[in-house]
């Protein structure tokens, strides 16, 4: 369950934002807030992308790219590893009636 919500203060480019937070996300909010601020840093300094807006979109396209390919890789694997189950499952179920034991 999540503690009563505090205020954390989060800095991105060089700005400060208030942000509504529950005591025990804290630590995620930071980091989170640093790493977007590290993404919009870099945009920011390759030149290629001017204003604070576009900045903000083109980090927040990247990120949710990195995203939805983690979540596609994760499906993927999810469902490898299920069929490998099940594969590893018959065999097992296969083994095990070859060799049962008669009943007296």
């Amino acid at each position: 369950m999540s503690e009563a919500p505090s205020t954390v203060t989060v800095t991105i480019l060089g700005k400060e934002y208030q942000v509504a937070c529950p005591a025990d996300e804290v630590d995620a909010l930071t980091k989170a807030a640093r790493f977007l601020d590290d993404q919009m840093e870099m945009i920011r300094s390759s030149g290629k992308v001017v204003g604070l807006d576009r900045v903000a979109v083109m980090a927040a396209l990247n990120i949710t790219n990195d995203y939805l390919s983690g979540q596609t890789a994760l499906t993927e694997t999810k469902s490898a590893v299920s069929d490998r189950i099940a594969s590893l499952s018959d065999k097992v179920g296969n083994a095990l009636a070859q060799h049962k034991q008669p009943e007296l």
